[in-house]
């Protein structure tokens, strides 16, 4: 007797190959087995999809959602999306292996205060994940920035030989307790002054573990050509998978270079094994950074510690009332939060229809003021990129989200909907998908996500906020 099955759905594999018709059952260890329309079985429950899509759960490969796995794990806004595994710790800043020597350096912030970075070991926060039993999978990598503040007294220097090793090791660990990867965010000033010999040292850590290295890379600005074969060099040094994370051309003055970007990627990817992520708006959410402040695009403020009043405020509207500059009206916010409005969308398609992107949200679940792609990335994809703009069909769209990441970044037995693998899926209406989430209400639940089942549980219901709670750390080739 099967645990579940579900009838009359079109099927979307997540392999990128045509949609076709099946049965699908799920079995008492929540794996999937495929039956033939119609198949007369016996099942605990059964659901008439009654012609909707059925896909595998979406892979969300850049989040920072480390501590909230933790803290609130129901995840109410990555499981309304279908998403059924987050990928944290990317951007060079991870929960763990982290001691902190006094306050939270930027960007760690982005990821809780001081009292949630508890995890002085790999294995501590492995632990945490899964005592806290999330409602989504979990898959870590493991934060540059995070091992260097573990082991640095500066962070605005190279680091010595003995603090290289001290972080070596600590990766090394981390890397043997099941993290995936190592992850760099090099644009970042507590981490921009280390060299690239810094990290090609730790990604000859990665290449012993069978990790990957992802990167924020140096710049997204101008100088993104330099930053990208910054890139290339530091994963080839030993070979190690490359994934450059948000691939963008940032700043009015880089847009239209798209199709410049792409052309190096190609020239490059002949050599090494590289993916990238994309997230589907034109604009970009992190802290508040007074490089970025120009009056060439909008800035909206979404927190600000000693000024909480101009939260979901644009900065020229506040520098107006204040009469000040930009400049000095983003000093007197600062610590920040901010989304820019810095990418031409022309560019973000490119980058989305390219065929080695794949679909991460990048939201900022700690922000009061989300940028809307923490509840709506996914959908959108679906809903206005696939459906509406038609930048690709339906199973290209789905592949990008779930087969692809999967591969990617060695996701043992996930991502596709296959005998054997693991039940994770999403059932949708076509038709009806979209996000709802705007920069005014972030926090909106999308439409058309009906059920969503994670290793085989029904964990979510179109319009229900409760939520199951079988996700499962992913450990590196385990195959849980």
């Amino acid at each position: 007797m099967y645990k579940t099955i579900i009838r009359g759905a079109k099927i979307i594999d997540g392999t990128n190959s045509p949609e076709f018709e099946s049965d699908v059952a799920i079995t008492a260890t929540g794996r999937l087995k495929l039956l033939p329309p119609g198949t007369k079985t016996d099942a605990k429950s059964e659901f008439e999809a009654g012609g909707l899509f059925l896909a595998p759960g979406f892979i969300d490969v850049h989040t920072h959602d480390d501590t909230n796995v933790i803290r609130t794990p129901e995840l109410l806004n990555k499981i309304s999306q279908g998403i059924t595994t987050v990928i944290v710790g990317n951007c060079g800043i991870s929960a763990s292996p982290v001691t902190l020597k006094g306050d939270v350096p930027n960007p760690l912030n982005l990821l809780g205060e001081k009292k949630h970075f508890i995890y002085p070991k790999f294995s501590d926060y492995l632990r945490a994940v899964e005592s806290a039993k999330p409602s989504v999978n979990v898959a870590a990598l493991i934060g540059h920035t995070s091992l260097r503040s573990n082991h640095m007294d500066d962070l605005f220097r190279p680091a010595s030989e003995s603090e290289i090793e001290a972080m070596r090791l600590q990766l090394r660990s981390a890397l043997a307790d099941g993290a995936i990867g190592l992850s760099s965010g090099l644009a970042y000033d507590t981490a921009y002054e280390a060299p690239k010999e810094e990290v090609m040292e730790l990604v000859e850590e990665v290449a012993q573990a069978g990790g990957v290295y992802t990167t924020h890379m140096r710049s997204e600005f101008e100088p993104i050509l330099d930053a990208i074969n910054e890139a290339f060099d530091t994963a080839g040094h030993k070979d190690v998978p490359l994934v450059i994370s948000h691939l963008k051309c940032a700043g009015a003055a880089n847009w239209g270079r798209s199709d410049e970007v792409l052309e190096l990627l190609k020239e490059r990817s002949i050599e090494a094994r590289f993916a990238c992520d994309c997230y589907p708006y034109s604009a970009s959410s992190s802290n508040l950074n007074l490089k970025e402040v120009t009056d060439k695009n909008d800035i909206l403020i979404t927190w600000s510690q000693d000024h909480p009043e101009q939260s979901n405020r644009m900065l020229a509207d506040i520098a107006e009332e204040w009469n000040l500059s930009l400049m000095d009206t983003a000093r007197e916010l600062m610590p920040a939060g901010a989304v820019y409005y810095c990418m031409s969308e022309e560019d973000v398609q490119t980058f989305l229809r390219y065929e080695r992107t794949m679909i991460g949200s990048d939201g900022l679940p700690n922000d009061p003021h989300p940028h809307p792609r923490l509840w709506g990335a996914f959908p959108r994809v679906l809903g206005h990129y696939c459906r509406e703009l038609k930048l690709f069909d339906l199973p290209e769209a789905i592949h990008k989200m779930t087969g692809k990441s999967a591969k990617e970044f060695g996701l043992k037995d996930r991502g596709v909907i296959s005998d054997d693998y693991f039940a994770d899926l999403v059932l949708f209406d076509f038709e009806k998908v979209s996000d709802r989430a705007t920069y005014q209400t972030p926090d909106q639940p999308a439409e058309g996500i009906e059920k969503v089942w994670v290793n085989g549980v029904l964990s979510y219901q179109n319009g229900s906020k409760e939520c199951g709670r079988a996700g499962r750390f992913l450990r590196k080739e385990s195959g849980n």
